[in-house]
């Protein structure tokens, strides 16, 4: 999987850290505060989008008197705590960025989450200590499954797309991966189990943990 790549992007939550069961529970918090029921079809609808994009729909969807950045904000607010007491890594992320770093691979992260979370969450965990670039989709016109946030990561660790390794849980993602060039390695999560034969179908690899990597 490794062979001839020089750059590895991780994704962040459902693939570096177990935090995609979250996002529903904050969003059902979030839109009590208005008497809002939370959609059945929200989380699909959302998929993929960036932090901005996801304010932008919530505020057009539930017409929701509040800024775009009020928003953003209060959802940092909601899920900062449930990121330091809830949150654990993925199994082996540790051990895999470890290898990486032995072996002189860059790495990045291409993220949809906002940047005052996941630059928090980096130092929390000590991926800061291996992480070159973290970029998220606001700082690209469109959010995954476009390919911008991966080719904007390749280009400022100065790594041509075809040398890099993505690591996505879900299927925008992947999309996104793929669509930049990428090869992409799935990982498994729960939030995104319905999608599992998809994402074996879209990725060029499929893995439970990081673990079964290392030990390959």
């Amino acid at each position: 999987m490794l062979n001839d790549k020089e750059a590895v992007i991780f994704d962040l939550d459902g693939t570096l850290v177990d935090s995609m069961w979250m996002w529903k529970s904050i969003d059902r918090e979030y839109l009590d505060r208005f008497q809002i029921s939370l959609p059945a079809d929200l989380q699909s609808q959302i998929e993929g989008m960036s932090f901005t994009e996801t304010a932008e729909y919530f505020k057009k969807r539930f017409e929701l008197k509040d800024s775009i950045e009020k928003i953003k904000a209060d959802w940092n607010q909601l899920a900062w705590d449930k990121y330091m007491t809830e949150v654990p890594l993925k199994q082996g992320v540790l051990e895999f960025l470890t290898h990486c770093k032995q072996e002189g691979l860059k790495m990045g992260i291409a993220t949809s989450n906002s940047v005052e979370l996941v630059t928090n969450i980096a130092k929390v965990h000590n991926l800061d200590q291996y992480i070159e670039i973290i970029r998220t989709s606001c700082d690209v016109k469109k959010g995954k499954p476009a390919p911008d946030i991966y080719l904007l990561v390749a280009q400022q660790l100065k790594v041509i797309p075809q040398k890099c390794l993505v690591f996505e849980d879900i299927v925008p993602g992947i999309q996104a991966g793929k669509a930049a060039g990428m090869t992409v390695c799935a990982v498994e999560d729960p939030y995104s189990a319905n999608q599992r034969e998809e994402k074996k179908k879209l990725a060029d690899y499929y893995i439970n943990n990081y673990y079964e990597i290392l030990n390959r």
